[in-house]
């Protein structure tokens, strides 16, 4: 039986970051490697953060990257408000979107451009800049928080519901299968109740992508 998914599934919401930043989230060095617990891992190279003008900063500006990313992403958010729905919703204060909120303005409104930086693109340009001021993030832990979460959605029904994986030091995220031709309903009840019981496993910044 062939299963229906929203226009906002995991497959069109990615296609759409064409492969900015937080589709690859790459290490400063390495291929993956596997633990004794078979999880993979990568190099412990310390994770750093971007600056201001898109260069890595060191600690101490990890703060003035992560003002730049938020204020990127107000920007963004205003073009939303503007383009496509004035109740388009504030970043959280760590500068990711909101995507709980987002989907459920889309569920309101069945306006599916919401995911898509406006229905031609109006405001796709104020998304990449915000992505490529996107903090560098721990890959390890990005890719345990995926693992976590897609054992997770398994435990809870979603059986097909795939890992993550490591690729040359970036994580590939898990999900449905077949993007191509949708294997996983996100409309079912199952879905939906497992993806409320597993929200948590994902770090800030993950929810729009797994």
């Amino acid at each position: 039986m062939t299963q229906k998914t929203r226009p906002r599934s995991r497959a069109a919401r990615l296609a759409l970051l064409l492969a900015v930043p937080v589709l690859a989230l790459t290490t400063a060095c390495g291929g993956a490697e596997s633990s004794d617990d078979g999880v993979a891992s990568v190099s412990d190279a310390p994770a750093t953060s971007r600056s201001k003008d898109g260069g890595d900063a060191s600690p101490g500006g990890a703060a003035q990257g992560k003002s730049a990313f938020y204020d990127a992403q107000m920007k963004y958010v205003q073009c939303m408000r503007k383009e496509v729905d004035k109740d388009f919703p504030d970043p959280k204060l760590s500068g990711y979107l909101d995507w709980a909120k987002i989907d459920d303005l889309v569920e309101r409104t069945g306006k599916n451009e919401m995911s898509k930086g406006g229905a031609d693109g109006e405001c796709t340009s104020d998304m990449m800049k915000a992505s490529k001021l996107e903090p560098r993030r721990d890959t390890q832990k990005e890719y345990e928080s995926m693992l976590a979460h897609a054992k997770c959605m398994r435990a809870n029904g979603v059986s097909k519901f795939t890992n993550p994986q490591l690729q040359d030091g970036n994580v590939i995220p898990g999900g449905d299968p077949n993007p191509a031709s949708p294997e996983v309903s996100q409309d079912s009840p199952t879905y939906k109740q497992a993806r409320q019981a597993c929200k948590d496993k994902l770090l800030d910044g993950l929810d729009g992508m797994q």
